[in-house]
């Protein structure tokens, strides 16, 4: 896999394996949004896990510094479709990075990443959602080159 040099500190990016499972858990739960919609169990992660890694459509991040530790993760999609002349899509979902490690660079390095990543798959346009009261998350996103341009809604089925 890859590896990315910063500030002389070399991380790698490794498709997650199951092991990685609780470290990934501890990242989403690891702000106040997380803490709150993050069950504390690891037995529905593990089942989901078995999922994402069964399907090539989809690639779970786990961002590893040298001494192998954890330190972020994304959930990268390619998902083909009709509309803008049928375009493939790089979905970005549950990204995380270690308080130990945000403002280094190692976000934007896994962003590039994970665009390279889509790119080779066809996707022509990279995009994600973020909860409203992300403001941080917002700006950064908005520093990679994305733009709020669409309204997105959830509701539980």
């Amino acid at each position: 896999m890859d590896t990315v040099t910063i500030d002389g500190r070399t991380y790698r990016f490794d498709r997650a394996a199951r092991e990685d499972v609780p470290t990934l858990v501890a990242l989403l739960r690891d702000d106040v949004l997380g803490a709150g919609c993050e069950k504390s169990q690891v037995a529905p992660y593990d089942a989901a896990f078995a999922l994402v890694d069964a399907d090539p459509a989809h690639h779970l991040l786990a961002m590893r510094r040298e001494d192998g530790q954890v330190v972020g993760t994304l959930q990268a999609t390619v998902l083909p479709g009709l509309s803008r002349g049928g375009a493939t899509r790089l979905l970005i979902e549950a990204v995380r990075v270690d308080r130990s490690e945000r403002g280094s660079g190692l976000g934007s390095a896994m962003f590039e990443w994970a665009h390279a990543w889509g790119r080779a798959r066809g996707a022509t346009l990279a995009q994600l959602t973020t909860d409203t009261s992300r403001t941080d998350a917002q700006r950064f996103y908005e520093r990679l080159g994305y733009e709020a341009t669409h309204t997105g809604m959830k509701r539980p089925i």
